[in-house]
């Protein structure tokens, strides 16, 4: 639920804010798409009755798989999900778009590319580099 505050703040966006906003609502919307297409394959026990029922150990194993892969992948998107609305409450706060290591403006091309990227490039790159630790602590 949006409440009327970030509503208001919304409405005073920037046409560049506004831009990100959108692209997020459109990451968002997409993300959730992928995680209830996921959470109905995972759960649909309907698989083995269009096959007939299941009853070779091969086929039991193959089920529990892929059901274990779908239920990864939605957990997955959960993260990307929750990583967008963070953005967008980054946007509502005016500290979207800053390096969360060191500080700086993450380029637009980074931005457009990931819109919820919280680091900038040489940030990012620094910390695969380094087993995912902030480059500037200890």
């Amino acid at each position: 639920m949006v409440k009327q505050a970030d509503v208001d703040k919304i409405d005073n966006f920037t046409e560049k804010e506004r831009k990100y906003y959108n692209l997020l609502l459109q990451y968002r919307d997409v993300i959730a798409g992928n995680m209830k297409s996921h959470a109905e394959n995972a759960l649909d026990a309907s698989n083995a009755d269009k096959r007939g029922v299941t009853t070779h150990m091969a086929d039991v194993g193959a089920d529990s798989s892929r059901n274990e892969m779908e239920l990864q992948l939605m957990t997955d998107d959960g993260s990307v999900l929750d990583m967008i609305n963070d953005a967008i409450q980054r946007l509502l706060d005016h500290e979207y778009g800053k390096c969360h290591d060191c500080g700086a403006e993450i380029p637009e091309a980074r931005l457009e590319a990931k819109p919820y990227a919280i680091y900038c490039v040489k940030c990012k790159s620094i910390r695969e580099k380094n087993d995912g630790h902030n480059p500037y602590v200890d």
